[in-house]
């Protein structure tokens, strides 16, 4: 099956409070986490933009079997994925390929299409959330690798 997954955010938010909490020098609650991801850009280096309109967060756990693939597509709202099982190739075309692995976490391109790919022999289980506004798609299909859409 080549299909887009249409990924959703909620680890972002984990992971914003978890960098809060971590900079609060006298907060109680710094001893309880583990910071995963803090960046203001992309794994391209693109800065993070957030879209214009009605907040609307989503979160999902996206699993992809071996073998599996996303398909070609873009996200037009920031997505943090945290990789929860096995590790997910990434191809983002002209900007060459990377592998997230269990217990890492991504700030996913925008507006550039890429294709993750399960290139293992178990399932690939990620945490998605997109930070989006209703009306708007989190993810939208792609012809071509790379690029801007």
């Amino acid at each position: 099956m080549n299909r887009a997954l249409v990924l959703v955010p909620l680890a972002v938010v984990g992971a914003a409070a978890a960098v809060a909490f971590a900079q609060a020098p006298d907060n109680a609650y710094q001893n309880l986490l583990t910071p995963v991801l803090a960046s203001g850009e992309t794994i391209l280096g693109q800065p993070i933009a957030y879209p214009e309109g009605t907040p609307l967060v989503t979160a999902a756990i996206v699993t992809i079997p071996p073998g599996g693939e996303t398909g070609w597509h873009t996200h037009s709202v920031p997505l943090f994925a945290y990789i929860l099982e096995g590790a997910l190739t990434v191809d983002y075309g002209s900007e060459g390929t990377r592998v997230y692995a269990a217990g890492g976490g991504v700030l996913e391109a925008m507006d550039w299409a890429h294709n993750g790919t399960n290139r293992g022999d178990a399932p690939v289980r990620l945490l998605a959330v997109y930070m989006g506004v209703e009306g708007t798609a989190n993810a939208d299909p792609a012809t071509t690798p790379g690029g801007e859409r």
